[in-house]
């Protein structure tokens, strides 16, 4: 694995989490807890839609791009991605969601697709430094234009968040096509069933899995909403937002993985590699936990406010999930990148089933803890069930479990080097 790769990865992770961090404080400060509500719904909705958009605009553009002309992959990327960026929102509005937020639903949805694929070919390319480029600037730019809409065009409503985003994502996307593009032959541009057929397959296999998982970490958002109120999603979802937070080294580590894996055949290499992530994201993620744990309650109504006076507790409750997620990211990659989609599917089922059949007793009664405890049972169930597949299929040793001064050294090493 590139040490140079995953040290950049995990700096533009970290920057990226700053950023996040930055928009939770002012969108909670300036809308409060019903505003910060109502943008976590949307943007669950989009991300919803963009499961589907993502079947040849996602993983699929990065495992095929070594394998198909880039011109094809794209092309049927491209109109996959308007195409469902379109018809999904308005069968979303359609069933279930406020057809006040559509025109936004639309363009978030259709641009950030858009994006996604073009930002899916650096790893295929495994340029990780353009895809850590455009992944920073996601978030810095979508706070530049809320900066100017609100303070300098005096516009204040919630959906202010939304017309950031969609200019961010218009732009960025026309920045890195720019760049894309110019390396194109677009004589080259042809249909291709067997492509097509080849990219679905993959691309619905992989996207079902992820698909199931982001249920498991969403549907207690729509739970919520029903059974007691949008404000107490808002109140949530920064519960969320600490978790994603952390996760940000087993990510940045997997991504890396995954671009490593796609390019190299020697399995027992990549499975030592894995073994090694595993061990280092199971102690940096307890750090972070344990960190974020021993804030006092008083920072986080100072810095949220005094409707998210739970925040503490919500941490609390999920820290074990979020631990056992954090380590099973980095098996889920190492299963992608071996085609293994099934493992995965399986995987996120069994999470949602749980997350489904005990929500429905325990949010009602218990309200945002209970979706806690929730959450994190069907984190630790689903994890465990990949542990136990990955050590079915490879070779197991106690050491696996520990981490050695050898490789702590030799990571520190490499890493200083760089």
């Amino acid at each position: 694995m590139n040490q140079l790769s995953v040290v950049q990865t995990f700096i533009s992770r970290f920057f990226i989490l700053l950023l996040s961090f930055a928009l939770v404080i002012f969108s909670t400060n300036m809308w409060g807890s019903e505003g910060k509500g109502v943008i976590s719904i949307v943007v669950a909705n989009s991300a919803i839609i963009g499961f589907f958009s993502n079947i040849f605009a996602g993983s699929s553009i990065s495992y095929f791009t070594s394998k198909y002309q880039t011109e094809k992959v794209l092309l049927y990327a491209y109109l996959w991605s308007v195409i469902i960026g379109i018809v999904g929102p308005v069968i979303s509005c359609a069933l279930f969601f406020e057809s006040k937020y559509l025109v936004y639903l639309i363009g978030i949805s259709v641009l950030f697709s858009l994006l996604s694929a073009n930002i899916n070919l650096f790893i295929g390319k495994r340029d990780i430094k353009k895809y850590n480029l455009y992944t920073i600037l996601q978030q810095l730019i979508h706070i530049l234009f809320i900066i100017v809409l609100i303070y300098f065009l005096n516009e204040k409503s919630v959906e202010v968040y939304f017309i950031a985003q969609i200019c961010c994502y218009g732009f960025l996307f026309l920045l890195s096509s720019y760049g894309i593009l110019k390396h194109l032959n677009l004589n080259q541009i042809s249909f291709s069933k067997e492509i097509i057929f080849s990219i679905f397959t993959y691309g619905w296999k992989s996207q079902l899995s992820a698909f199931i998982q982001f249920l498991n970490y969403r549907l207690s958002f729509y739970f919520l909403e029903y059974y007691i109120g949008i404000s107490y999603v808002g109140i949530f979802s920064i519960g969320v937002v600490f978790s994603e937070a952390i996760w940000t080294v087993s990510r940045s580590l997997a991504v890396v993985l995954y671009s490593d894996l796609l390019n190299n055949t020697n399995t027992e290499d990549i499975i030592s590699k894995t073994k090694i992530s595993l061990k280092i994201t199971f102690l940096v993620t307890l750090f972070f936990i344990i960190g974020i744990i021993f804030v006092p309650n008083q920072f986080y109504i100072f810095i949220f406010g005094k409707d998210f006076y739970q925040t503490k507790d919500i941490i609390l409750l999920l820290s074990p999930g979020i631990l056992a997620i954090a380590v099973s990211n980095i098996i889920g990659f190492y299963f992608a990148g071996k085609n293994k989609l099934g493992i995965l599917n399986l995987k996120s089922i069994f999470g949602l089933a749980i997350t489904i059949s005990f929500s429905i007793y325990a949010v009602p009664r218990w309200g945002i803890l209970g979706a806690c405890v929730v959450t994190t049972l069907s984190y630790c169930a689903s994890s465990s069930l990949l542990f136990w597949k990955f050590y079915q299929l490879t070779k197991f040793r106690m050491s696996d479990y520990f981490i050695s001064k050898t490789e702590i050294n030799t990571v520190l090493n490499k890493f200083l080097k760089k």
